[in-house]
C-alpha cells in the first residue's frame, strides 16, 4: 500500500518522515540509514542534510532535496 504523507517545514516534522522510513540524521545532520549508518544519497550522488529533505518519491527511497532542480526532477517523474 502506497502512501501520502504532507508536513510542515519544521525539523521535527521532517525528523518524524526519516523515522517513518527507517532513516535518521547523525551528528552533522546529514540523513543516514538507522540500522546501518550510512548517508543517503540523492540521485546525483549527494549527501543530504535534514534542512535539505523535502520528502521521499513514492513507493521508493529516493530522496528529494528542497533545491530547483531536484524539484524540477520530482515534477517530470509525476507527470510520467
Amino acid at each position: 500500500m502506497r502512501r501520502t504523507i504532507t508536513f510542515d517545514d519544521t525539523d521535527e516534522a521532517r525528523l518524524s518522515v526519516l523515522h517513518l522510513n527507517g532513516k535518521t540524521v547523525d551528528k552533522e545532520n546529514f540523513i543516514i540509514e538507522k540500522n546501518t549508518g550510512e548517508r543517503v544519497l540523492t540521485p546525483a550522488g549527494n549527501e543530504v542534510r535534514l534542512s535539505e529533505f523535502a520528502g521521499l518519491r513514492k513507493g521508493s527511497v529516493i530522496v528529494i532535496t528542497n533545491d530547483l532542480p531536484s524539484l524540477i526532477e520530482q515534477a517530470e517523474y509525476i507527470g510520467k
